[in-house]
């Protein structure tokens, strides 16, 4: 029995630094109203969709820093993209910049939202994997700190039912490490969200450029199949206060078959409808865990490097 979704991956273009969070809101309200134009159920914005990447380079000002972070979700400024959800009944899926004031001092998140037709968020998600370095690479043909920047996730890795099945988040870097989809499935997700910015040349390692898409595909295409689940990644693109980032949004299938991609470094919105029960299929067969994987016998705990051979 079939349970399809449509989803919308909303492919960004990139955002000048210049550019204030209302232009930028209209951008993606625009891609939305798209979206629901072509049927979706949800739509899928990119990590830190708001602003500019700015840990691609070196900010010193405190005060500076902050004004790329939202301390409230709604705040002001996105109360539209709720608004909107309401009005035509879809779901979103958001990637920003959370900064959060406690006893302790402040703490700044990589993060994301999940929210309904209603325009009620019901899942959050902070960025586990950072990338980069903790401080500023002054050698470097630009800068890759998010380690600097912020704090590793501490909500964990969970899934949420919604959309008719059963819905994850992972940000970014996260996608190159396969314990993310792992876990996601072992929690139950069918279909996952992920939002990137992703260079087509690492800081520190001139020349391997034409990895860079490769890379992307192989992560994501990889952790589908190995784990019976649709992947929904989408990327920032296009050349963004001079760094070049990777396209390549695409919805992938259980199967690891891209089912949609886009063709452009632009605002782009990539449709498929998705059959849910892909995933369930999937996890009853081929990947079948409980049948088929044998942790008991993987040797996790006492495993050691044996002695060598003669």
């Amino acid at each position: 029995m079939a349970r399809p979704i449509t989803v919308g991956a909303a492919q960004f273009g990139p955002v000048p630094q210049s550019q204030p969070r209302a232009a930028v809101v209209a951008r993606l309200l625009e891609l939305m109203r798209e979206a629901h134009g072509r049927g979706c159920d949800v739509v899928v914005f990119t990590e830190v969709a708001l602003t500019a990447f700015f840990p691609h380079w070196y900010i010193e000002d405190e005060t500076e820093l902050d004004s790329y972070f939202e301390r409230e979700m709604p705040s002001p400024a996105t109360q539209p993209l709720f608004d909107e959800a309401r009005k035509y009944g879809i779901g979103f899926h958001l990637g920003y910049a959370e900064l959060v004031e406690g006893p302790a001092g402040k703490k700044r998140y990589n993060t994301a939202i999940l929210v309904d037709k209603t325009g009620a968020i019901f899942g959050k998600y902070r960025k586990i994997h950072l990338p980069g370095y903790a401080a500023q690479q002054p050698d470097h043909r630009y800068q890759n700190l998010e380690k600097y920047y912020f704090d590793s996730g501490d909500l964990g890795f969970n899934a949420w039912r919604a959309f008719g099945g059963v819905m994850g988040v992972c940000i970014c870097y996260d996608r190159r490490w396969p314990e993310t989809y792992r876990v996601l499935a072992l929690k139950g997700a069918e279909m996952v969200f992920l939002g990137y910015n992703t260079p087509d040349q690492p800081t520190d390692r001139p020349g391997v450029s034409h990895l860079a898409n490769f890379h992307n595909m192989l992560s994501m295409q990889a952790g589908t199949y190995q784990n019976a689940m649709w992947v929904v990644g989408v990327a920032k693109a296009g050349v963004e206060e001079g760094v070049s980032q990777i396209g390549q949004s695409c919805i992938i299938a259980p199967s690891g078959e891209v089912v949609a991609q886009a063709t452009t470094l632009k605002d782009e919105l990539v449709v498929a409808r998705c059959d849910l029960d892909m995933a369930r299929q999937y996890r009853e067969n081929t990947i079948n865990f409980a049948l088929n994987r044998h942790i008991e016998h993987y040797g996790l705990i006492t495993a050691r490097v044996g002695p060598q051979a003669p």
